[in-house]
């Protein structure tokens, strides 16, 4: 058995399960892509549905970690946490293209993993963006909005770069595996928080925000 065997095969199943679709993509196909045997994708993994939800947990618990990690600077504002959520999530994503795309494609899908995730991961992620945005409107440095709209709202511009590549680089010629993409795609993101939340509002005294 190869020593980085099971990095290996994660790789090769992350391309081909994004390029194929998982139903598309068999056990040979990724030992033949990773250059080992299905023996040893069932020693790491056991069967496909197994290499499928350790993408998944990859994916989630590095997403989730940033965003735990970004909350922490919550006392220097909301408006700065939210930014830098934001900036920490774009960068994963932007590091991650390929499987970004493959778990949100298979997050569209009903099935037991997904509402597993979303029982899990899902929740916790809108647990920090609620506390962001009720941190906001508490500090007067947001507008009032709807919470779950705003959750709508952000989602759909955080992902939506990677859960349709072919119409970004087909159609728009816009390519989010540019390091140029990440950077003037934050400066879109900094601007729906700036206009949409941050408008027309005074923030009270820093010495509120403790």
């Amino acid at each position: 058995m190869k020593p980085n065997s099971k990095e290996e095969i994660v790789k090769a199943a992350i391309l081909l399960f994004n390029s194929k679709g998982y139903s598309g993509t068999s056990m040979r196909d990724i030992a033949k892509a990773a250059k080992v045997n299905t023996a040893t994708i069932a020693y790491h993994f056991e069967n496909k549905a197994g290499l499928l939800e350790f993408c998944f947990t990859y994916f989630f618990e590095q997403y989730i970690g940033r965003m735990e990690e970004a909350y922490k600077s919550i006392d220097k504002g909301a408006k700065a946490c939210l930014k830098r959520v934001v900036a920490d999530l774009l960068h994963f994503q932007c590091q991650n293209l390929q499987l970004a795309s493959f778990v949100y494609r298979e997050m569209s899908i009903d099935s037991q993993m997904v509402r597993e995730i979303m029982a899990t991961y899902s929740l916790k992620e809108k647990f920090y963006f609620q506390k962001i945005f009720e941190r906001g409107f508490e500090w007067n440095e947001f507008r009032p909005h709807s919470i779950p709209y705003l959750i709508i709202q952000l989602k759909g511009l955080l992902m939506m770069p990677f859960t349709n590549t072919h119409y970004m680089r087909e159609v728009l010629y816009v390519f989010p595996n540019e390091q140029f993409f990440e950077q003037k795609y934050l400066k879109e993101l900094y601007q729906w928080i700036e206009q949409l939340l941050c408008s027309n509002i005074t923030p009270k005294k820093e010495a509120v925000i403790k």
